[in-house]
C-alpha cells in the first residue's frame, strides 16, 4: 500500500483544505523529509490571498528528518535517513552563470523576476500542485526534496519550532552584515523589529557594532522589548518621536549611522531618514522592505552613501543563521511564539499579520504537522 500525506492545501484566498497526498518514488538524487515545523514568512500573508490562482501548498521555511533518500543525494549532502534538514526556498538549475557564481537565488528556473518557458518555476511554498509529485510546501507531513534543492543540515537538539527561524534570520544576518557591511565600532538603525529586523540585531552585536538602533510603533512594544534582550542599545517608537532624524543623530553623538536597514513593509519617509542620518564616510543603506517612496538625489549631499536593493540570502548566510540559533545563547523561547497544527493555516497567517482578533504577541510563528 502507497504511503500519504496530509496537507494544507491553499484553494483560494487565506482558505485552505487537508487533503491527502501519495508519497513519490524517488530517485536516486532526491529525497522525502519527514516534517517537524515550517516557519511562516511575512511572505505568506501576501502569498495567502491567491494571487497567481494556482492551488499549492505553501510554507518555504521546513525543518524536518530525512525519511527517505537516495544514495546520490546521501553522498552529495553527507546526510543518512535521520538527519535533520532544513531547505531554503530557492529550487534553482545548478548549471547556470548564477549558480556557478553562488548567486543560485538569481537562477531562472527559481527567480520569479526572470522565470520564462514552459517548465514550472521551483521554489518552495508556491509550487502549483500539478507540479510532480505536488508536495512542494512545508504546509504538510512529508516534502519532496528536489536534487537541486538548497539543503542545510540542522542539529537535532534544537527545538524544531526554534530551527523553523532559521531563514527570517538568515535574511537579518544577509541584509545588516552581508549586504550592509555592519562592522566594528558601527552605528546601525533598523527600521522594523519584526523577525527579520530582530536576526539583523542579532548579527549587529556579533559584529560588535557600538550602535544598535532599532524602529517600531507603538504597537510594537513587545518585539522592541525583544530587541533590548538580543542587543539593541536603543529602542524608538517611530509614531510617537516628534524629530526621529534628531533623536538619532543624538543618539550617535552627531556622527550618524553606518548602516541602516529598512525592513519595514514600506513606512512613511523612511528611506529619506536614512540618508538624513547617514554618516559622512561610511554609509549603506539597505532597502530589504521599503515601500514606493520618491527619494530627492540632492538630498544626498557630499556623503558617501550606497543604497542597496536586498535580494534574499546567501547560503553563508543560513549557516550563519544556523550557528546563532544552535549556540544556544538566544531567547529563542521570547521569538518563536507561536506553533498552529495544519488545519489552522488560516490562523496562523492572520497571527503573523496582526490581524483584528488573531492570536496576540506574535513574532514568528511555526506550522506543525498535525491536524
Amino acid at each position: 500500500m502507497a504511503e500519504t500525506a496530509l496537507a494544507a492545501v491553499l484553494v483560494g484566498p487565506q482558505k485552505f483544505e487537508i487533503r491527502e497526498f501519495d508519497l513519490p518514488e524517488i530517485e536516486d538524487d532526491a529525497a522525502i523529509m519527514k516534517m517537524e515545523a515550517c516557519g511562516i514568512c511575512g511572505s505568506d500573508i501576501g502569498g495567502s490571498s491567491f494571487r497567481n490562482g494556482n492551488e499549492h501548498i505553501m510554507g518555504h521555511e521546513p525543518v524536518g528528518l530525512v525519511y527517505k533518500a537516495g544514495n546520490k543525494f546521501k553522498a552529495k549532502y553527507q546526510v543518512k535517513e535521520g538527519d535533520r534538514i532544513a531547505l531554503e526556498e530557492y529550487v534553482p538549475c545548478g548549471a547556470c552563470k548564477y549558480c556557478r557564481s553562488n548567486d543560485f537565488r538569481f537562477c531562472a528556473q527559481t527567480d520569479s523576476g526572470s522565470h520564462t518557458g514552459d517548465t514550472p518555476r521551483l521554489w518552495y511554498g508556491s509550487t502549483p500542485l500539478n507540479v510532480w509529485p505536488s508536495l512542494w510546501g512545508g504546509y504538510s507531513q512529508y516534502m519532496y526534496v528536489h536534487p537541486n534543492a538548497t539543503v542545510h543540515r540542522i542539529p537535532n537538539n534544537i527545538p524544531a519550532q526554534h530551527a523553523a527561524a532559521f531563514l527570517p534570520f538568515s535574511n537579518g544576518v544577509e541584509w545588516a552584515y552581508g549586504y550592509g557591511g555592519v562592522s566594528l565600532g558601527d552605528a546601525i538603525w533598523i527600521q522594523g523589529p519584526g523577525q527579520q529586523g530582530l536576526a539583523g540585531v542579532i548579527a549587529a552585536k556579533a559584529a560588535g557594532a557600538e550602535k544598535i538602533i532599532v524602529s517600531g510603533l507603538t504597537h510594537d512594544q513587545r518585539r522592541l522589548e525583544v530587541a533590548k534582550k538580543l542587543g539593541a542599545t536603543d529602542t524608538l517608537y517611530a509614531d510617537q518621536e516628534e524629530d526621529i532624524v534628531k533623536r538619532i543623530m543624538d543618539i550617535t553623538g552627531g556622527d550618524g549611522c553606518n548602516v541602516v536597514v529598512n525592513v519595514t513593509g514600506g513606512g512613511k519617509d523612511c528611506v529619506a531618514q536614512s540618508i538624513a542620518v547617514a554618516a559622512k564616510t561610511k554609509a549603506n543603506i539597505v532597502l530589504a522592505a521599503a515601500g514606493p517612496e520618491v527619494i530627492n538625489m540632492g538630498s544626498l549631499g557630499r556623503k558617501k552613501i550606497v543604497l542597496k536593493r536586498a535580494n534574499g540570502h546567501s547560503f553563508q548566510a543560513v549557516e550563519l543563521a544556523i550557528q546563532f540559533i544552535a549556540d544556544g545563547n538566544l531567547p529563542m523561547e521570547d521569538i518563536s511564539t507561536h506553533t498552529f497544527p495544519m488545519s489552522r493555516a488560516a490562523e496562523a497567517i492572520d497571527a503573523v499579520a496582526g490581524r483584528p482578533g488573531a492570536a496576540p504577541g506574535a513574532i514568528h510563528v511555526s506550522i506543525l504537522p498535525e491536524v
